[in-house]
Parts: structure tokens; sequence; C-alpha cells
């Protein structure tokens, strides 16, 4: 979203908090696992942290894709292998489990990054559309980061990324189901670091606004309805940077966005207001914007 949506409204807002290690992470040799990475933010993320000395590995439901990003990066010099499985069941959550010691033989970091929307209006919706936006974008993430643990453990400077969204931090017409998986994502994250604080896993929660991605195809909503669509390579350089930075979070959409999150605290209504004015257009927008 950007300032289209905020108008002239500029609340006082401080940035995210952030921790730096001491020394910054280094990713070079790190063992990591990057579910929904045959496309998209992922698939880029894959590319840029075996660039960066990492072993990597590819986790998607499409095995075509999934084996050509593996093998992309391996004729660019990187490390990377595949499996092709369905994290939102126990199966391809246990054959991911298998894959991550088979294959990388140890584990220093997870990036939940795998998701799926539906947009419009929540009646509109279908259950089984709405059930596989909570299955995919929540509680896959969880077991299979729950599943992961023993292993993140054993490394002794571990990571865990989840990759919400902006939705996640501020409500949007349209996207009542996705954004309420992405607050999740991020409630559950900020949890899990907590939780695991001092035990070498560290964990960082990545916030992208609309990204320009196969995800983003069917959404027809323009910078004049709040949606920028911002370069994936921009997302992924600061994903990069928060990792070795050791940030507890990355939020994207500069001070627009900042000032957004801010307002929706200290005043929702105005948000509400000005949401109610883009309605029509953004529901025109929007209702047929589909990647699950």
């Amino acid at each position: 979203m950007s300032t289209a949506v905020l108008q002239s409204a500029k609340p006082h807002f401080k940035p995210p908090c952030t921790s730096v290690r001491s020394p910054p992470m280094n990713i070079k040799g790190k063992k990591i696992a990057v579910t929904g990475a045959s496309s998209g933010i992922g698939q880029a993320l894959a590319n840029a942290l075996a660039k960066n000395g990492a072993e990597v590995l590819i986790i998607g439901r499409r095995e075509m894709a999934a084996a050509d990003t593996a093998a992309r990066i391996s004729n660019a010099g990187g490390i990377a292998h595949f499996i092709a499985a369905d994290i939102t069941t126990a199966e391809g959550r246990a054959n991911t489990l298998a894959a991550i010691k088979d294959k990388l033989g140890g584990l220093d970091m997870l990036v939940n990054n795998a998701g799926g929307v539906r947009g419009g209006r929540l009646e509109d919706i279908t259950e089984p559309e709405l059930m596989q936006m909570v299955a995919v974008n929540l509680t896959a993430p969880i077991l299979l980061t729950r599943a992961a643990l023993p292993l993140l453990r054993k490394s002794g400077d571990a990571a865990i990324v989840n990759v919400s969204s902006g939705l996640g931090l501020v409500g949007v017409p349209f996207y009542a189901t996705y954004a309420a998986t992405k607050a999740g994502v991020a409630m559950f994250g900020e949890a899990l670091r907590r939780e695991l604080k001092g035990e070498g896993i560290g964990v960082m929660t990545v916030f992208p606004v609309a990204t320009d991605t196969a995800m983003m195809q069917s959404n027809n909503a323009g910078p004049e309805l709040g949606f920028n669509k911002e370069p994936v390579d921009a997302v992924v350089a600061a994903i990069l940077n928060g990792i070795e930075q050791d940030q507890l979070e990355v939020i994207r959409g500069g001070d627009a966005r900042l000032q957004m999150i801010a307002l929706n605290r200290t005043n929702p209504t105005a948000l509400d207001d000005r949401f109610q004015t883009l309605k029509p257009a953004l529901l025109k927008a929007v209702k047929d914007h589909s990647a699950l």
C-alpha cells in the first residue's frame, strides 16, 4: 500500500527495532531449506543465498519447476538440491524433513516462504480456497518449523525466516483471510523468537508489500489503489541484509508503510474511511486475484 491510502496523514512513528549480530551471520557454508522456492520471492532468494555460498534445498509442489530451479543454481556454480513436496500434508512435511537430512546433512536456516492468496469478498471465496490459504500460509510453516527444530538446534548458529506480508500488519478489504493468516505468521514468529532466545536460533519475520512476481499477475490493482509492485530483487536484497544483520523484522514499503502501520494503531478509523472510498475500484481490481 502507498500514500494513496494514507493521503496527507503523517503520524509520528518509530522505525522497527533491530538487533545486530556480533559478528554478523556469514551465509557462506550455511545449509538452508527454502519453501515455495520454485518461483517468486522464494526462487529469487534461493538463487541469492546460493550465490553467497549457501547450500540450498529447493522445496516446491511442482517437481519440474523445483528441479529446474535447482539445476539453474548448480549450473551457475552454486550448490542446490530439490524436493517436490506439498508441505500442507503430513507426508509432504515428512518427505521434506527426510530430504533436509539426506541432501543437506543438517540445517542452519529454514525459510518459510510458501504461500497462497485469494482476493475478493469473504462470502464469494469458496471454503476450499479459504482452507487452502490457512493450510499453506499458517499451519504448514508452524508444523514444518516444529519438525525442523531438532536439526536447527544442532547447528548452534541457526535462524528461521518467516515470510509474512504487509497485509499482516494492516488489514486491507477483500483480503480478510489472507491477512489473518499472515498476521498469524507474524505473531508465530514474534512468540517463537522469544521462546528460542538464548538457544542459538534466531527468528526474523519479513513483511513484503506487493511484489512483481507470478503471485501478483491476477491482481489488477495499481498505485492509485495503493499497490506499488516492488521488484523482487529489492525484496531479496533486504532479506539478505536482514539475515546478515540478524534483524528482527524486514518491513518493505518505506516511510509510507511505517506511517500506515502507526496510523492503524493510533487512528484506525481514518484508514477505515479511506478504504471505504476505494472499495468499489479495489474490489473490481482484486476479485479475481488467485494464486493457490
